[in-house]
């Protein structure tokens, strides 16, 4: 029995120290899990305190404040006059924040007679909302709205800016448009998107834990832009008014040939200002979004994109550079084979040639251009050779980009003459113009330089641009432009008696724009156009242009005409005799008038004749000519 109790007490003994190991390692286990858990948590504490500081302090400002943002004015564009053709107009929107309103019924009811709503239509707008933070409750709302609604709990005022076009389709093309986020999308909005949208700005609000504001920050805590920078203000050099007279004119002719496309320009010859540019069809610059669907080509200033055979207004070109290098004088006789002209040129035929309506036999150039024969044209062109042409037409601007300030201006083609047609097909075409693709804006530069005395000048359309601090930037090109690509006494030759007698003679082909009060010259032209896929030309498919200015004493306004594919079922006609001519007299007759120059006969005319141009005078000795 004694070993049996003895076996028993050592068996105590051995379990109770089993046991109490047991407890110990636990005890170890769990002081080693708390000094783990203590270590991790200060590691923790040390990662967001020192490591994450920066993050949730930034997460910290988030939710304790509000950002109002201030967008700054979008700068007016106005034409040469002061008048308003774009300015944006500040728009108010009061909105709610849904989640901040607990009863919208009661809400609803106070704020109905304040906003002249019915109350089931604003309780409609708060609970239907799927923005909690953001319903609209009425746009273009007045000030006394505003003032009266800021009082109600979660309401708030949006100011935002609406641009607005007052003068609608007039100046479309020009001023262009912008897109609902204010970024010029074409026109002037677009070529001068950084200008006039300015740079904008925000407040800061503290708000408490319902996004209530508490009042603005300190001013050191505010951004750097504290207050938005409004845009620059454009000057252009387009007048309204003879805007609209040229708009007028040819909408007038363009829906009675029911032609295609139409344009129409109007500058000084002596500044290269550009007074009006118009192209039809046209658009509203407020329906944007609804004309991009329907009819989106409507968009194309074709002023500055289409690229076409200009015909027979080329002529006047050709023929200054040829008097201008000697190769014919005034009195000469070129013979114009009788309408039918078959030839060659360095041993090689370049083809037939023949008149638009009747043949001729011999011409003085006078004769030529007033008559517009494309006989003598050819004949000139060969004379000329390809290189003195080609040297002759680079000098006028053909083949490259006019730099306007307006997007999307094509450069035109003028092939080098390594690159013309079969020998004597070019050399003869492009005198009269064809084998040569030119713009509308390059033609009316080249005349301007004829109608100026031979001057080279730079057309432009923005004159001045004015910042938000009020500093006038002068946008006019530099003088450094200025020069001769022709002498002077072959420009007058070439406008005040050959273009002279294209208008004033009976028998010229230009008749129909001719004037009373002033002397107008000109000259008319009808292309064929050329077929898409390259190779012959469409049938029944023509641009009848005219192109003129006066007074041609001392010219102070040029105008282009070209209207695309009139109607020739019509059998009203389609040359730019008959359909162009008559539009360029119009305008002309109208915008003479506006800016008082003096009629013919006059004792002003006369003054203002003999009064000195305002194109540096022409130092070179007169040439040998034998004319």
């Amino acid at each position: 029995m004694e070993s049996e109790n003895r076996d028993k007490d050592v068996g105590i003994k051995a379990s109770a120290s089993a046991g109490g190991k047991r407890e110990i390692t636990a005890i170890v286990v769990i002081m080693a899990l708390v000094v783990v858990a203590f270590f991790a948590l200060a590691g923790r504490c040390f990662f967001l305190q020192y490591s994450r500081a920066d993050y949730y302090a930034e997460k910290c400002v988030i939710q304790q404040r509000a950002y109002l943002p201030l967008e700054p004015q979008r700068g007016a564009i106005l034409d040469t006059r002061g008048r308003v053709l774009a300015a944006s107009n500040q728009v108010r929107t009061i909105f709610v924040e849904p989640r901040i309103i607990k009863e919208p019924k009661e809400t609803s009811t106070h704020l109905a007679p304040l906003l002249d709503m019915g109350a089931h239509e604003i309780c409609r707008l708060i609970v239907d909302s799927s923005n909690p933070g953001y319903a609209v409750l009425k746009r273009d709302a007045t000030v006394a709205e505003c003032e009266a609604a800021r009082a109600v709990q979660g309401v708030g005022i949006q100011y935002d800016w609406r641009r607005q076009y007052p003068t609608g389709r007039l100046a479309a093309h020009i001023v262009g448009f912008t897109s609902k986020d204010n970024f010029g999308l074409a026109g002037i909005e677009y070529a001068f998107d950084r200008d006039l949208r300015g740079r904008g700005a925000r407040h800061t609000f503290l708000v408490d834990v319902h996004r209530r504001p508490l009042g603005f920050c300190l001013a050191d805590e505010q951004d750097d832009d504290e207050m938005p920078v409004h845009g620059a203000g454009i000057i252009l050099t387009l007048d309204a008014t003879i805007q609209q007279f040229a708009r007028e004119a040819l909408l007038s002719r363009y829906k009675e040939f029911e032609a295609e496309a139409a344009v129409a320009m109007v500058a000084d010859p002596q500044t290269g200002e550009i007074l009006a540019m118009v192209t039809l069809p046209d658009f509203d610059p407020a329906e944007t979004a609804r004309t991009a669907r329907t009819h989106p080509e409507v968009f194309t200033n074709r002023l500055l994109t289409d690229q076409y055979e200009p015909g027979s207004i080329f002529k006047p070109f050709v023929a200054a550079i040829a008097l201008d290098t000697k190769v014919l004088n005034r009195y000469e006789t070129i013979f114009c084979e009788n309408g039918s002209y078959h030839g060659k040129y360095n041993g090689k035929s370049f083809g037939h040639i023949g008149e638009y309506r009747r043949g001729f036999a011999d011409l003085t150039l006078r004769e030529i251009l007033m008559y517009s024969s494309n006989i003598g044209m050819a004949k000139i062109g060969q004379r000329l050779g390809p290189t003195r042409l080609y040297e002759g037409l680079t000098l006028f601007g053909f083949g490259r980009k006019v730099g306007i300030e307006l997007p999307g201006e094509a450069e035109g083609l003028l092939r080098p003459p390594e690159k013309w047609t079969a020998p004597g097909y070019s050399v003869t075409r492009i005198p009269f113009g064809q084998e040569i693709a030119v713009t509308g804006l390059q033609i009316l530069r080249a005349f301007c330089m004829l109608a100026n005395g031979g001057r080279l000048i730079h057309p432009y359309i923005v004159k001045s641009l004015i910042r938000s601090d009020g500093m006038v930037v002068d946008m006019k090109p530099s003088t450094l432009r200025v020069g001769y690509i022709i002498k002077p006494e072959v420009a007058r030759w070439i406008v005040q008696e050959a273009m002279v007698a294209v208008v004033n003679d009976p028998k010229g082909t230009g008749a129909k724009a001719k004037l009373d009060k002033w002397t107008v010259f000109g000259k008319t032209g009808t292309a064929q156009l050329g077929n898409p896929d390259g190779g012959g030309y469409q049938d029944k498919a023509y641009v009848a242009s005219f192109i003129a200015g006066a007074p041609a004493e001392n010219p102070r306004v040029v105008v282009l005409i070209s209207i695309r594919r009139p109607n020739v079922a019509l059998k009203k006609g389609y040359t730019g005799g008959t359909v162009a001519a008559p539009v360029a007299a119009s305008i002309l007759e109208k915008t003479l008038t506006y800016l008082g120059v003096p009629a013919k006969g006059t004792a002003r005319e006369s003054a203002a004749a003999s009064a000195p141009r305002q194109a540096t005078p022409y130092s070179e000795e007169e040439d040998n000519h034998s004319w």
